[in-house]
This record gives C-alpha cells, structure tokens and sequence, in this order.
C-alpha cells in the first residue's frame, strides 16, 4: 500500500502551503531525503523532503494548490512493500474473454497492458515539472517543441532554448537592456499587444506588496539620520579581514558591527525594541534582529534570535548562515518570524541615503549606507575619513524625534569607537 505524505507543519503560526513545485513526477524514483517538492508559505519557501526511499505512485495535489497542514499532497510507493492493485471498476470485468491482463500503474489507476504504451511528448502528465513550470509560465505548448530527451522528451533545456528562441523573434533591434539578458529579471510570460512585457507575480513578490502596503497605511512613518565616522572601524576590518577568512571561513562585513552597536544601544533604549498594540506599547523583553537579503525575486528577512547575546564573531556566521540559507531556498518559517527590529544594508548596492519601511508589527527599521571617504573637518583641520550613513525610519505613534536620537548617537558612538582593541569573541 502506498504511503501516504501530508502538508508539513513549517513553524508554529503556519496552518497552510501552497504546491510551489514538484521537483518528482509520477512514476519518478526517489530517495528517503531527496527533494519531492517545493512548498511556499506566506513566510518562506521550502523543499521538502521525501520520507521513504520508493517510486512516486501520485501526486495528489497541484502546484499552485492550497493544501491545510496535515492535508495529503503525495503518495509514495515504498521499497519493499507490496503495491495493492486497484479494484476493478466494474463486477465481473475481470472475466471478460478479451479483456486485457489489468497491471497496477505507478499513476495511481489501473490500466490494461495492451493500452500501456512508451512516453508521448503529448501526454502533459509526463512532463517534468520544470517542463510545466517553464510551460506555464512562457505560454509555449510543450507539444511543439521539439524534444531532445530519450524518445524525444521534451527537456528543460529544450524549454528554454525555445522560450530565447521566442524572445529573439519578439526583440526589436535595439533594445536598452542590451544583447545580454537583464539580470535579476523574473522570466515573463509574454507580450501585450502593443510589446510590453507581462511578468507574472510571484507568491513572494504578492506577500511583500501586501504587508509593506499595510506598513505605510498603518504606520505613521518619520525619518531620521546622523553621520558616522568609521574610519577606524574600516582600519581594523582591513587589517584582520584575510585572517578572519581562512580562521572561519566567511566573510567579515561591517554588518556585525553594525548589528552589534544597534542591539547594545536596543538595550540602552528598549523602547525601540517594541511593538504598538492599538491599546498599549509592548516592549520586547528578547532582541530578535531581522536582516534583509535580497533574492532574486524580492527580499525576505531572516532573524537572527537574541542578537544581544552573541559575539561581533557569533554575529558574522549567524549573518552568513542566514543569507545562505535564504539565497538556496533553505529557510524555514520559523527563520523569518518573530523579529523585534530589522537592520537593512543598503550600503552595499551604493546608497548613500534611504528611507526604509518599517517592517511591520516592529516600531522602527535601520539601514546602514555605503561608506564613502570625503574630506571631513576634524577639530580645526581637514581629514580624508571614511563615513557612513545610519538611516532609521519610526513608527511616530510609539516613538519620538528625542528618544530615536538618542538611540542613534548611542549606535553611532560605539561604532565610532570599534578599532584593533575592540573585541571579536
């Protein structure tokens, strides 16, 4: 009897996914621990592994289907364990004179022999789910394609050889994005009818929109920046950086610095760390910290729990951990919830100002901006220094122009201080 796989439960508050993608389709071979498929929660996407080493006996639920935690969304035809042949449909079938011997079928129904036939690039259900997703998304019909697998089926590859092949033909002469394709751009699924281009919405993409749109019509948003002077602290990065590399194996950034300052400042203003509840202000007794990353298709932000009590060092791999795990796809739910305040880096695209939005329920978001050396006047002289800017947006119902200042001359004093004294363990 096959077994069968439910929705998992992703973290405490998840209570439904969505089939993002299946990475196994029917009749598939996988092993205990493979990926079978590809979940998206409103939180995070996640691969979820199969349980049993055996052959995909059915896929009962869709990509792009809803599925409640514990609901069924595969079957697996376990290693070892006897396949259990359908019923048949109808009493006495069986002894129909030319009926055909029924065999069991890894679809889940019973088929007759003499109708079991090889692959047929058009039967959709036998394509791979790549094959579908690139299908789906592209609008070129598999069936047109001419395939280059085994027995003529249709690959991936020969999905998107075929969807350039379009995008060639559709492409005027000149084009700003140049012969190259546009990097970071979602793949689009085709062109109106005076040649715009139409780019479907992700899961992420839809998410983001919906709660940075709820932050602004919520939020009574302010902003303020002060300017630090970190030329020490980029002195002593310099200096120790190709050592902390080969010792642990990551890079040392200034975002843990940063993280660091921010969190023993959190601690002197715990207001900051708090949340506004329509009849009270909540402040956090824990300090979670949220770190934006960039994706591909959007940004999701990972928390690092109890920042305050960790290390410049235990900062740095908590950071690239995190921001590893998101880029492959490897967060859980759990990662991305329960942050108390977001530190957003927007230095390292350039920025030199930004005014974030606060990453609701949260009372303020920090961004920390690229640092830049410029002449600076220093006492009654003039100095190259290397500044950078520290932006905080506020939400003005639970915070004020006086306290945030302060936070931020606290954050900017302790990082104005960090040279080779300052201590990494």
């Amino acid at each position: 009897m096959p077994k069968e796989i439910a929705m998992p439960k992703l973290g405490e508050s998840v209570v439904e996914g969505v089939i993002g993608r299946w990475l196994k389709a029917e009749g598939d071979r996988i092993e205990e621990d493979e990926p079978l498929v590809e979940i998206d929660t409103d939180k995070v996407n996640a691969e979820v592994p199969s349980p049993y080493s055996g052959v995909v006996y059915k896929l009962v639920a869709s990509e792009g289907e809803t599925v409640p935690v514990g609901g069924i969304i595969a079957m697996i035809q376990v290693d070892g364990e006897e396949e259990t042949a359908p019923a048949a449909d109808e009493a006495g079938k069986g002894d129909e004179p030319n009926a055909a011997p029924e065999v069991a079928s890894p679809f889940g129904v019973g088929i007759s022999a003499e109708v079991e036939r090889p692959y047929s690039a058009r039967e959709p259900h036998l394509y791979s789910p790549a094959v579908r997703r690139l299908a789906q998304e592209s609008g070129i019909d598999p069936s047109d394609v001419q395939g280059t697998g085994a027995g003529g089926r249709v690959t991936k590859k020969d999905m998107e050889r075929a969807i350039e092949a379009r995008r060639t033909r559709q492409a005027p002469a000149e084009d700003f994005l140049g012969s190259a394709p546009f990097r970071g751009r979602p793949e689009s699924i085709g062109r109106t009818a005076e040649g715009d281009e139409v780019i479907p919405i992700t899961r992420m993409r839809r998410t983001i929109a919906e709660r940075l749109l709820h932050s602004t019509r919520t939020v009574p948003h302010a902003w303020t920046t002060v300017e630090v002077d970190v030329t020490s602290l980029v002195k002593f990065r310099e200096s120790i950086k190709e050592e902390f590399r080969r010792r642990e194996g990551i890079n040392l950034t200034y975002l843990p610095f940063v993280v660091k300052a921010a969190v023993e400042a959190l601690r002197e203003y715990p207001i900051l760390n708090s949340t506004w509840e329509e009849d009270r202000i909540v402040i956090k007794k824990h300090i979670h910290i949220g770190i934006a990353v960039d994706l591909d298709d959007g940004l999701i932000v990972p928390v690092i729990r109890d920042a305050d009590q960790r290390s410049i060092v235990g900062l740095a791999r908590s950071i690239s951990d995190l921001a590893t795990r998101a880029r492959s796809g490897a967060l859980t739910p759990d990662d991305v919830s329960g942050g108390t305040f977001t530190i957003n880096n927007t230095g390292a695209f350039g920025s030199v100002l930004s005014a974030p939005i606060i990453n609701y329920p949260q009372a303020a978001i920090l961004s920390m901006e690229t640092i830049t050396r410029r002449p600076v006047v220093v006492g009654d002289a003039i100095g190259i220094r290397s500044m950078m800017n520290l932006c905080m947006s506020l939400d003005h119902r639970v915070l004020d122009g006086a306290v945030c200042g302060r936070f931020l001359k606290s954050v900017k004093t302790r990082l104005e201080a960090y040279d080779s004294n300052t201590p990494l363990y």
